[in-house]
């Protein structure tokens, strides 16, 4: 049972296998590991040693995956226990807490998993509801202390309705776990959900949208969009439902264009049109597969002052680069055909294997084979609310670049 040290478990690392851990860098791999003793099951609380049985961790169990174990605390005498999870939580918010107050942003990423100490574990705020995600065996295990931990420390920040989990991630898979879905505390969230961005209004659907319900990681960067975007015409690819194109209007932008694949983020994309009374003149939406799009309107001659590039994950893991780097080039090529002499191209990669320098190669020579020659005017990232734990460079998943292009 959660927090029951009748039993402890020791997890052994082979000998000259505790470096990574002596920078706390909070995951332990299958082949740093000597031996376990005892049988603990998932999710469960080990102590790691080094091979001399000296104290390195306190970590969660996870047989399943490659990643054996993910650390709690790197403190001897701190116990992992419902205690414990709730000085995490107040944390992450405390640090959040200039977020949480601003009047026009009532949504935002409570918890970032291993850069907030607690591995595995997703929490995004949407104005009165907090959607979750429990990604490995360790958060899962504790899921009924963190549920009760987060129904407390969030009622300090808002009146929240309730808790609801978005589970159903093709990624608990790798530690052994089902997709799960629904409510965890209070009510069921609206089918639409309407939160405040920088004053934009945006419906969104907790219960079946991207992720958490929504793209929160890339806040900044609309707030750049919007900046940028007086007078000038916005293609905007992968929309979903049509965000960046919120802000680019917001911003006096002359035109916009949406395109996705999905017809749903599409007709929800001029549902959040009509929420902020933006003129249906200025707002055009096309359904279909973006890099078909993209030749389409150059052979309709279509230009533009500024395109968007915001695809899904091309690779999730570092067998599938060579694929996504072809994917990568071949949007941004066709979007540098589309752009007016010294248009703006803000291109983004969540791929987490895609690293920046990488991208910024893909980049380059997309614009040298299409012709056009390019400028990096700005290096963009995941917003505040997405912050990097400094020995844990994977949590840095979100890079892109803002180019101008002649």
């Amino acid at each position: 049972m959660p927090g029951d040290y009748s039993k402890v478990y020791t997890l052994q690392l082979d000998r000259g296998r505790q470096s990574s851990l002596l920078r706390h860098h909070p995951w332990i791999f299958s082949g740093a590991i000597k031996r376990v003793q005892g049988l603990p099951e998932p999710g469960a609380t080990v102590r790691v040693t080094d091979s001399g049985g000296n104290f390195q961790a306190w970590a969660a169990w996870s047989p399943s995956s490659q990643i054996r174990a993910r650390v709690w605390s790197f403190t001897e005498s701190e116990a992992i226990d419902a205690d414990f999870f709730r000085r995490r939580i107040r944390q992450a918010c405390q640090r959040r807490a200039g977020l949480l107050g601003q009047a026009e942003r009532n949504a935002c990423r409570l918890i970032f998993a291993e850069s907030d100490g607690l591995p595995g574990l997703i929490v995004d705020r949407y104005a009165d509801y907090l959607s979750c995600q429990f990604l490995t065996t360790g958060v899962e295990y504790w899921k009924q202390e963190i549920v009760a931990a987060l129904a407390e420390e969030i009622q300090a920040w808002c009146e929240c309705q309730g808790i609801y989990e978005r589970s159903d991630v093709s990624v608990r898979a790798r530690e052994g776990l089902p997709q799960q879905k629904g409510v965890l505390w209070g009510k069921e969230p609206p089918a639409l959900l309407e939160i405040n961005e920088a004053g934009r209004r945006i419906a969104v659907s907790l219960c079946h949208g991207h992720k958490t319900g929504f793209y929160l990681d890339q806040y900044d960067n609309r707030e750049i969009i919007r900046q940028l975007s007086s007078g000038r015409s916005v293609l905007n690819c992968f929309s979903y439902t049509g965000s960046f194109a919120l802000a680019a209007l917001q911003g006096n932008a002359r035109q916009v264009l949406n395109i996705d694949s999905s017809a749903p983020a599409l007709d929800l994309a001029e549902h959040n049109r009509e929420l902020n009374q933006f003129a249906a003149s200025q707002w055009e939406q096309i359904g279909g597969n973006v890099f078909e799009v993209l030749r389409d309107l150059q052979e309709s001659g279509r230009q533009f002052d500024l395109i968007i590039l915001d695809p899904p994950k091309f690779a999730d893991t570092r067998s599938q680069l060579n694929k996504a780097a072809r994917a990568y080039k071949d949007i941004a090529l066709q979007a540098a055909a589309l752009l007016t002499p010294g248009g703006l191209l803000a291109t983004f990669s969540c791929s987490g294997a895609v690293e920046q320098g990488l991208f910024q190669k893909i980049t380059a020579d997309a614009l040298l084979d299409a012709g056009r020659e390019g400028q990096i005017l700005r290096f963009l990232q995941q917003a505040e609310d997405h912050p990097v734990a400094l020995p844990f460079p994977e949590a840095f998943y979100l890079k892109g670049l803002l180019c101008r292009v002649d």
